[in-house]
């Protein structure tokens, strides 16, 4: 993983290249007070303020020395990506913002430098560069925060070959070593018996690719229990009821929940909040074979409802099912879950935005403000009751999916309710976990959305109690 580290440093003065950020509004007026040889040089470039993210170089007092100006949408309010194509672009080097200081844009510096490299090694490898701040306090956060962008975009963009099952769970065994956290893996004859929906997902697969529910758990036991869910579909054919091949192509995408969960554990573990994380990911592949479940199989769920399958391509809130009913018998504050899991929620809201579901209003009210602080968008969709009906079967207590090709995404949430206790605050985010084209600061492929504005939640939440975490 990239050394994010090297990437952001307190400013102790010293010698760096200034970057002046403008924008339509105050760009006549920078250019007012600049002098005559870099006004010159921006005429002929014709760099006039007014497209978002365009930069020129500015000439220095010696050769070596230069400054940068780039134009932003809103100089006074900066976002988290107003630096990424800065970083991106610019010579190796050390810089600092002349005016102000980068604040939430330093997050987009640090990914902005990120690269996966695991089967393509850049043409023209670059050196670091460094962004000075002045709130040295921020740092390790906005650390933190890159670190678990790049482990999502790193664990989606992996191929399918080298991201099953086994791979998840050596995942969050790193993560466990690392922080001192304690990990259990069910598999086998005791996931069968214990989690009956995750080992009918993947029962379809190979014996190196078996199902398995992975564990994680870290923290002071007199804290509160928050769990945190993650769906782990490392390929999804679609089982029986088989995908097209153009709709089969992202399934490696499929296990963006798990990645999600699994970047939001590191996060909590590395800020120390004071909780007792309870991180479970539900790791199937959902494969053609003999062993694959059928539509019109009937799947008693490990709490006891029993599950029509109408299609085994709704794989997904299966695995959630189960994984939240283990969740639930260890009576957490708050759950979370985290799941690439409709095609409906892309259809409503488009790559970019979540779908966010909550049965606590004042959970929905803290999750959209923490979103809007941080500029990590997600957008509330309701659980509406009276499309309950459409999960009906005429042979179970529900069916997996229903008949109408209507509210997919919010038919899917409410078939993970039936799995919530009653009064037990949860929320989940149904997320894209793709770029599907390329922005500053975030390439084409797999990307954390939801990721910080489930981490800002947290940290309204827990972060302010003055708790000694001994985790």
């Amino acid at each position: 993983m990239t050394d994010f580290s090297a990437l952001i440093a307190p400013d102790r003065g010293g010698p760096a290249h200034g970057i002046h950020l403008v924008d339509k509004d105050s760009f006549a007026g920078w250019l007012k007070g600049q002098p005559a040889a870099r006004r010159a040089l921006l005429a002929a470039q014709r760099f006039e303020g007014k497209t978002a993210y365009q930069f020129a170089i500015l000439p220095g007092d010696s050769a070596d020395r230069f400054d940068v100006v780039s134009t932003v949408k809103n100089a006074a309010s900066l976002s988290p990506w107003c630096l990424a194509k800065l970083a991106e672009a610019l010579p190796e080097g050390t810089y600092r913002l002349a005016e102000g200081d980068p604040g939430i844009a330093a997050f987009g510096w640090l990914v902005g430098q990120h690269r996966f490299t695991r089967y393509k090694k850049p043409k023209d490898p670059t050196g670091p560069r460094l962004l000075l701040t002045k709130d040295p306090a921020g740092v390790d956060e906005t650390v933190r925060l890159a670190e678990a962008t790049a482990l999502v975009r790193d664990l989606v963009d992996t191929g399918p070959a080298d991201m099953g099952p086994a791979e998840l769970e050596a995942t969050a065994r790193d993560l466990a070593k690392e922080f001192g956290a304690n990990i259990d893996v069910t598999s086998g004859d005791k996931l069968t018996k214990g989690y009956p929906m995750i080992a009918a997902v993947g029962g379809g697969a190979s014996e190196a690719r078996a199902p398995r529910l992975i564990e994680l758990r870290w923290g002071n036991p007199k804290h509160p229990k928050l769990a945190v869910i993650g769906k782990g579909v490392c390929f999804d054919s679609g089982g029986l009821d088989i995908k097209s091949a153009g709709g089969m192509r992202l399934m490696k995408k499929d296990m963006g929940g798990a990645a999600h969960a699994l970047a939001l554990g590191r996060l909590i573990m590395g800020a120390k909040l004071p909780v007792r994380l309870h991180l479970l990911v539900a790791a199937v592949e959902n494969a053609v074979s003999a062993g694959s479940y059928r539509p019109g199989d009937v799947l008693v769920s490990r709490n006891g409802l029993t599950v029509e399958v109408d299609n085994t391509d709704a794989e997904g809130r299966l695995v959630l099912g189960d994984a939240i009913t283990r969740a639930a018998e260890e009576e957490p504050e708050l759950i979370l879950d985290f799941a690439t899991l409709t095609g409906a929620a892309r259809v409503a809201l488009g790559p970019d935005l979540p779908a966010m579901f909550a049965n606590d209003e004042a959970l929905a009210a803290d999750y959209l403000a923490a979103s809007a602080e941080v500029t990590d968008p997600v957008w509330r969709m309701p659980l509406w009751d009276q499309y309950d009906d459409m999960l009906k079967s005429d042979v179970a207590e529900l069916a997996n999916a229903s008949d109408s090709p209507m509210a997919g995404a919010v038919t899917a949430a409410l078939f993970l309710r039936r799995f919530i206790p009653e009064g037990t605050p949860w929320a989940h985010l149904d997320t894209f976990a793709w770029m599907p084209a390329a922005k500053p600061g975030r390439p084409k492929g797999g990307e954390a959305l939801g990721l910080r504005a489930a981490f800002a939640l947290l940290e309204s939440r827990y972060g302010s109690r003055n708790v000694q975490n001994a985790g």
